[in-house]
C-alpha cells in the first residue's frame, strides 16, 4: 500500500458560497482504489494566503472560484500561489523520484495559463452557464483523462473569462497540448476557447468544472433563492435547461464520474510504481 498518500485542496473561493468545495472533498473522500484511501487539507489560499508546502502532500487539486484572474496581481495569496507552482514544477522537472500531481479547475486553471504564459486570458463577450459540449482535439483523443468519455462529452461550465490565441511557442516549450475545445458556435465568428490543457504527465487542467455533482446540484438550482437568482440572470430557459441536462446520466454524470476520478487513480498509480522504483 502506498504510504501517506494525502491531496492538498487549494480553495480558491474566498469564502464565496459554493458547491465546488463539496464535490471535490467528496471526490477525494469516495477514492478507495488499491484500497487505498485519501485523506485532504484544504487551504484557503485567496482568504488567509495558505498554501502548503510541496513535501506535505503528493497531490493536489486547486478548486475554481469567481472573480477575475487578474485581480490577485500584486498580492501576497498570488505570489505564494505562483511561488508554489514554480516550486512543484521544478521539483517535478528535476528530481527522479516520487513525482506531485495537480489538476486546476476553472479559476485555477487562468491562473495556471497565466502563470506559464500559455494563452490570452481574457474576458467574454458575456458569461458563459450552463451545460456545454466540450470537444477533444486530436492530442485530447489520446489523452487518459479523458479516455472514458465520448466526444464531445459534456461539462459544467460558469466563466466570464477565458483563454485564447494560444502561445504555441511557450506550448511547445513545455511539452504541453491542448486536449479539449470549446462548442462550436457557428453561428458567431468567434476563437474558441481552450477548455483542458496538459501540462505533463503531472500537471493537468480544465476550465469547466469536471467535480460537478448532477443529483444535488439539480436540487441546489431549485432551491427558491437560487432558482430566482439563475432566472434573473439567465432566463427560466436556462434554469430548465441545466436542469433537465443535470439528470442526464450520459452528461454530467458521466463526466463527473470520469475525470477527477481519473486523475487520483492515474497519481496514485504512478506513485506506487515511484515507490516500488525506489524500495
Amino acid at each position: 500500500m502506498l504510504a501517506n498518500s494525502t491531496v492538498g485542496i487549494l480553495d480558491m473561493h474566498d469564502g464565496y458560497p459554493n458547491q465546488g468545495m463539496r464535490c471535490i472533498k467528496e471526490i477525494v473522500t469516495d477514492f478507495n482504489d488499491y484500497n487505498q484511501r485519501l485523506d485532504f487539507t484544504v487551504y484557503d489560499v485567496r482568504g488567509k494566503s495558505e498554501v502548503p508546502d510541496i513535501s506535505d502532500h503528493d497531490i493536489y487539486i486547486s478548486s475554481g472560484g469567481p472573480g477575475s484572474p487578474f485581480e490577485g496581481h500584486g498580492k501576497d495569496w498570488e505570489s505564494r500561489y505562483f511561488n508554489f507552482l514554480e516550486k512543484v514544477w521544478s521539483y517535478n522537472q528535476n528530481y527522479n523520484g516520487r513525482k506531485k500531481y495537480i489538476f486546476f479547475i476553472c479559476y485555477s486553471y487562468q491562473l495556471m495559463c497565466r502563470f506559464f504564459k500559455l494563452a490570452q486570458v481574457g474576458k467574454r463577450r458575456s458569461t458563459s452557464f450552463g451545460v456545454f459540449p466540450v470537444y477533444k482535439t486530436e492530442a485530447g483523443k489520446r489523452d487518459p483523462l479523458l479516455a472514458h468519455l465520448p466526444n464531445p462529452y459534456y461539462a459544467v461550465d460558469s466563466r466570464d473569462w477565458q483563454l485564447v490565441q494560444p502561445y504555441y511557442d511557450s506550448i511547445a516549450e513545455l511539452g504541453a497540448s491542448i486536449i479539449s475545445l470549446e462548442k462550436i458556435r457557428a453561428n458567431v465568428d468567434y476563437e474558441r476557447a481552450m477548455m483542458a490543457m496538459r501540462l505533463s504527465d503531472t500537471f493537468v487542467g480544465t476550465q469547466y468544472h469536471p467535480e460537478a455533482e448532477p443529483i444535488t446540484m439539480g436540487q441546489y438550482f431549485q432551491l427558491p433563492e437560487k432558482a430566482k437568482q439563475i432566472i434573473d440572470n439567465y432566463g427560466e430557459v436556462k434554469l430548465n435547461d441545466m436542469i433537465s441536462q443535470l439528470s442526464d446520466p450520459q452528461r454530467i454524470a458521466l463526466t463527473h464520474n470520469s475525470i477527477l476520478p481519473s486523475f487520483l487513480k492515474d497519481a496514485v498509480t504512478k506513485l506506487r510504481i515511484e515507490e516500488d522504483v525506489l524500495i
